[in-house]
């Protein structure tokens, strides 16, 4: 068993807007999630507007198979603000969202607006305990597309891509 990382089971799907009762002016977190280039990490510093606290966590992903993206190990050390300035000469390319939480038929999602050049593209995420879950998992009438396993919308190729591009990918969905 390996004890460094924790492996999560999910599901991603577009979604055009926020779920009512949802609104941007709703509760949230921003999210900086900034990829070393040519690496499996991340640095990921979240911020909660509420209380002005931020957090820090350099993260490694990394998918158990090329073709199951829904299952990765995830690897986090957090970080204090010494440590978090120390490794800021690793800093990448950034994603900004807004990551909303809401409960839809007893299940927790988390929907994330994305900010700056790739304004436009809306997600739900949603994790599960077990394969069969993720499998029997029926989506939910807000999802447009389930794009779980469609490398594109991973973040380190996210960071590299534009709405337009997004745009020509949902085309061919």
């Amino acid at each position: 068993m390996d004890k460094t990382a924790r492996t999560e089971l999910h599901r991603t799907f577009l979604v055009e807007n926020l779920p009512e009762p949802l609104t941007r002016a709703s509760a949230h977190i921003q999210l900086f999630d900034n990829y070393i280039a040519n690496t499996r990490m991340r640095f990921r510093s979240i911020r909660e507007p509420q209380s002005r606290s931020w957090t820090h966590v350099l993260q490694q992903r990394i998918f158990v198979c090329d073709t199951e993206l829904y299952r990765v190990k995830l690897s986090e050390i957090y970080l204090n603000a010494k440590e978090y300035e120390r490794f800021q000469i690793f800093g990448g390319i950034e994603i900004r969202k807004n990551r909303y939480f809401h409960d839809f038929d007893g299940r927790m999602f988390a929907f994330d607006v994305y900010l700056g050049k790739l304004w436009g593209l809306n997600t739900a995420r949603i994790e599960f305990a077990d394969d069969t879950q993720l499998k029997e998992f029926d989506p939910p009438p807000f999802a447009v597309f389930d794009v779980t396993n469609n490398a594109m919308f991973l973040g380190e190729n996210l960071v590299m891509s534009s709405f337009e591009d997004i745009r020509a990918e949902v085309s061919h969905l």
